[in-house]
């Protein structure tokens, strides 16, 4: 029976096949209490032990597949499972609860799990799948159940799962797996970023489809629309067909892009770089011929310990993100936490509007003592690339110039002990609170530049929570208010000679694209897979012409109306005005 579902496009392509549906099997833990606590402390020595063996080999199948970036998600899990504050607490339940260690491991890893799933951010929300993954693993030796094995598939599948792991992905075979398709996840879960590493379609968060679809049947999987059509007629096929080699013929055009200059074609250059968590998520902005890295969000550095990264490891992350750069600029964004970025062991007070109370600068301009060694860390990453600080959630000139005192300081602490460093290191800030919008010719003579951060803005200026769904409706990118808070920040900005980016969510889409970059956008930032397309898009265009459309939609009334100018204009163009 033909059906067809809905979900998140996290992975290019279009792949037909028949389902195959992996099945983890069910780990039941039960809480025993009373036990022998240290024959329950060495099992769960053991089984780490040999999780760490696991995850050994994985890095090694990743490194030689994949190379050295998605090798280093194995790198990440090992440091979690080798965190003696992630075992510790699982030992410490152990001694106080007297119970068993696969309920004190379940139980330990749960609060973390829920930690990340509550978080409105989704690269961070994804990092929950990383803590179920190291928990399946160290559960299966704890009970001997074994771990699923996708290595043994003997004929080309589309593979169906609730929820695929990092460790599911990497010993995928690009022979026998099409496409994969999830239940759960987002594009910024690993295994939809493995996917993309991979060039294997995938679609996720299809809510129920695993269990709806029986095993063995056709399956049409857009990687492109996020769109999933179990049992589809002859019609549908021969269509999807067609479009599979339309598909593979754009893919070799996108790629001859990759080492080209970001420039129209009446001669404007602008800059396309890539947002990033972590080291590890560098190289799918490199393979998409990214020319930097327009935010660094450090919080993840923060994120799943009991206590805050040393100034030494939050250096190396940024040394070695700025050294792989080789010369292109890696804008670091300083600790973000607050509003849905819960770190428990900052004790944050619990508020009644988080995302418009303590968190961001306004932690770090508190805690000086988070900010300093964090500041240490980046300024000393600075003499190893082209390193640049912005601050978060800047909602007047008075937190910027606090701000920049304290990174004086330490610059004065840093040269008398004799740290090298860069000292022309730009600085900037985070445009995300309309005040700062609008009053951004104010603003610009205290930094070297703006990254407006669209998510925000957006949810600040419409007065609308974006994860809300009963209002999600008033979360409208292309309303005039919104193109025009950004005319703002740009002319203010240029009027002093100061340059602007974009790292929200808007900077990605192709439909703004043409709108940026007539209103004079310097940089955008945006997740990897969208670089090309957007590359693409501005090398068929003329800036003039770009102009005038930006010019128009800022006096619409409605975000319909913009839409609906932009895409008769790009159909008048054909993307190819001259």
């Amino acid at each position: 029976m033909r059906m067809v579902f809905r979900g998140v496009a996290a992975s290019d392509g279009i792949a037909i096949g028949p389902l195959f549906v992996l099945q983890h099997a069910p780990v039941e833990v039960e809480e025993r209490r009373g036990v022998a606590v240290d024959a329950e402390l060495a099992r769960l020595d053991d089984a780490v032990a040999k999780t760490k063996q696991d995850l050994q080999s994985l890095h090694e199948t990743a490194l030689e597949r994949l190379g050295p970036d998605e090798a280093a998600i194995f790198t990440a899990h090992l440091q979690i499972l080798e965190d003696p504050e992630f075992v510790g607490a699982t030992k410490r339940q152990i001694e106080t609860d007297q119970v068993n260690a696969e309920f004190a491991l379940t139980t330990v890893s749960n609060q973390l799990v829920a930690l990340f799933e509550q978080l409105e951010d989704d690269y961070l929300r994804q990092r929950a799948a990383d803590i179920k993954d190291i928990r399946q693993r160290v559960l299966s030796h704890l009970l001997g159940t074994g771990s699923a094995n996708l290595s043994n598939l003997t004929h080309p599948v589309v593979l169906a799962a609730v929820e695929l792991t990092p460790s599911d992905t990497v010993v995928l075979d690009k022979r026998r797996v099409q496409a994969f398709i999830t239940d759960v996840g987002g594009r910024t879960s690993h295994s939809a970023i493995m996917a993309r590493s991979l060039g294997i379609p995938a679609v996720v968060g299809l809510g129920s489809a695993t269990a709806s679809i029986p095993p063995g049947t056709t399956v049409i999987v857009d990687g492109f629309g996020g769109e999933v059509i179990a049992d589809p007629d002859a019609a549908e096929i021969a269509r999807f067909t067609e479009r599979m080699e339309e598909a593979a013929a754009d893919a070799k055009v996108l790629a001859t892009l990759k080492g080209e200059p970001s420039v129209t074609r009446d001669g404007h250059k602008v800059e396309l770089a890539g947002n990033i968590g972590t080291p590890a998520d560098l190289a799918a902005v490199l393979d998409n011929g990214g020319e930097g890295v327009g935010l660094f969000r450090s919080e993840f550095l923060y994120m799943n310990r009991d206590t805050a990264p040393t100034e030494e490891e939050q250096f190396t992350a940024y040394r070695d993100v700025a050294e792989r750069l080789a010369g292109k600029p890696v804008v670091i964004r300083t600790l973000d936490v607050g509003g849905d970025k819960e770190i428990p062991y900052l004790d944050l007070p619990k508020e009644a509007n988080p995302f418009l109370g303590y968190r961001a600068i306004r932690v770090c301009l508190d805690r000086t003592d988070l900010f300093r060694t964090q500041l240490r860390a980046i300024l000393r990453a600075s003499h190893y690339g082209n390193v640049k600080v912005m601050f978060p959630m800047i909602s007047n000139v008075s937190e910027v110039r606090r701000a920049k005192q304290v990174l004086a300081e330490v610059k004065d602490d840093l040269r008398r002990e004799g740290v090298p460093f860069d000292d022309r290191m730009e600085v900037g800030i985070m445009v995300e609170i309309p005040s700062v919008a609008v009053a951004a010719d104010l603003v610009a003579p205290e930094v070297d530049f703006f990254s407006i951060g669209t998510n925000d803005l957006i949810q600040y200026t419409m007065a609308c929570d974006r994860m809300n769904e009963r209002i999600s409706h008033l979360y409208q990118p292309y309303h005039p208010a919104i193109l025009r808070l950004v005319k703002m920040v740009i002319d203010g900005a240029h009027r002093h000679g100061k340059w602007v980016g974009m790292c929200g969510e808007m900077a990605g889409d192709e439909t703004a694209a043409p709108l940026l970059l007539g209103l004079g956008l310097d940089e955008f930032s945006m997740s990897a897979g969208s670089i090309l397309k957007i590359r693409q898009r501005v090398r068929n265009l003329r800036f003039a012409d770009a102009e005038a459309l930006a010019a128009a939609a800022v006096h619409e009334e409605s975000q319909e109306a913009v839409r609906a100018r932009v895409a008769r204009w790009l159909e008048q163009a054909g993307e190819h005005r001259s």
